[in-house]
């Protein structure tokens, strides 16, 4: 259950109850693809770095270790050792990511696998039942992320499947969800707005969504190639046409600057596998910017990341440590690199929340996108 807390303009600050626990919105959620966060930060690293939810994939879930083995274990939740929110992604986007490699048919895709080229299908039912064996707390519709650009006629036709495929799945899980064995009998359902970059059939699409009564809506297909000018366009077009009594979700977005202006375009719920990635290779975010640690002015950097920051890295070791790290290849400058930028985030996303709480987000967004665009 959403509940709406405070409203300005757009802006929305909520609270949404889960079988797994409380979210406190807007939110963003880090992404444990394959019920691990990359970089080598585990469960508990996320409990001290103040992680609401977690979000891991159906697709490479179903190919290793295999929801059934999943189910087995108890759960992702047990799997894992994470007891708060999970999130888990339906599949749809390797429908779009894996394009070389699948066919889409009325039924559903029929997929070559990434890892070892065997034959896959997954439809609507199928990624159901496979998030139901995961037992997740939300789980997303089955859907196709369309690329941008693409042409109107196969856009009208795919949003049309994306539909009939949300029916669908709504159906199975409602089912799934009255078994006795199943995991999470509570589990909820996210459906998913398509429509490329077209504004019209997104609205007509949001609206026809919006009638079937879910427990929260997703903005999908965005990030995926268009400007940022077209993703707020389309934010801006779709979000008033979606219930204002449930979590509305921005698929895979994205960079701090995307975070802020769609916050106050009415979104609560983000994911972006970026914070981790750049992590990785030694890309930090820091409040006046992002910094690449292999620069050679780090070397003898004595000063944290991020000055003033509170997260375990930041608190412990020094910019000129963690550059040799990298150089000398050591595991340990990831990890710790991608613990800051998932602080960074949630440490975001918690001063966002306090902002819309004390009235004084849009100046607080403001110095914010002027800081991110200084230099670090």
């Amino acid at each position: 259950m959403y509940k709406l807390l405070k409203k300005t303009g757009a802006v929305r600050r909520g609270e949404f109850t889960t079988p797994h626990g409380v979210i406190q919105t807007p939110v963003f959620m880090n992404v444990g693809t394959l019920a691990a966060i990359k970089g080598a930060v585990s469960s508990m690293d996320l409990k001290e770095i103040n992680c609401q939810v977690e979000l891991s994939n159906t697709y490479h879930l179903h190919l290793r270790p295999g929801d059934k083995v999943v189910r087995q274990m108890g759960g992702l939740h047990k799997f894992m050792n994470w007891d708060k929110p999970i999130l888990t992604d339906s599949g749809g986007f390797q429908v779009f990511s894996l394009s070389k490699m699948r066919k889409i048919k009325e039924e559903g895709v029929y997929f070559n696998s990434h890892i070892d080229g065997r034959k896959i299908f997954m439809g609507p039912e199928e990624s159901m039942q496979i998030q139901s064996n995961l037992g997740s707390t939300i789980a997303m519709a089955f859907d196709e992320c369309i690329p941008n650009p693409s042409d109107r006629e196969y856009v009208e036709k795919s949003v049309d499947r994306t539909t009939r495929w949300l029916e669908r799945c709504k159906i199975e899980l409602d089912r799934l969800n009255t078994e006795e064995n199943t995991l999470n009998n509570q589990q909820m359902l996210f459906g998913i707005n398509q429509g490329s970059t077209y504004e019209d059939i997104r609205i007509e699409h949001a609206k026809t969504i919006a009638k079937m009564n879910l427990d929260g809506y997703a903005i999908g297909g965005l990030a995926v190639g268009e400007s940022h000018e077209d993703m707020y366009r389309i934010i801006d077009s779709v979000v008033p046409h979606l219930p204002q009594d449930k979590p509305i979700y921005l698929m895979g977005v994205g960079l701090p600057s995307n975070i802020l202006e769609a916050v106050s375009r009415g979104i609560d719920f983000f994911d972006c596998v970026l914070p981790a990635r750049n992590g990785r290779h030694g890309h930090v975010f820091t409040k006046y910017g992002k910094i690449n640690l292999f620069n050679l002015q780090f070397e003898t950097d004595s000063r944290a990341i991020d000055e003033g920051c509170q997260c375990p890295t930041c608190k412990n070791y020094n910019r000129a440590y963690i550059r040799h790290l990298f150089k000398a290849k050591e595991m340990l400058a990831m990890r710790l690199c991608v613990l800051h930028n998932l602080y960074f985030y949630n440490k975001l996303m918690e001063d966002i929340r306090a902002a819309i709480d004390g009235d004084y987000f849009e100046a607080f967004k403001q110095e914010k996108l002027q800081d991110f665009a200084g230099r670090a």
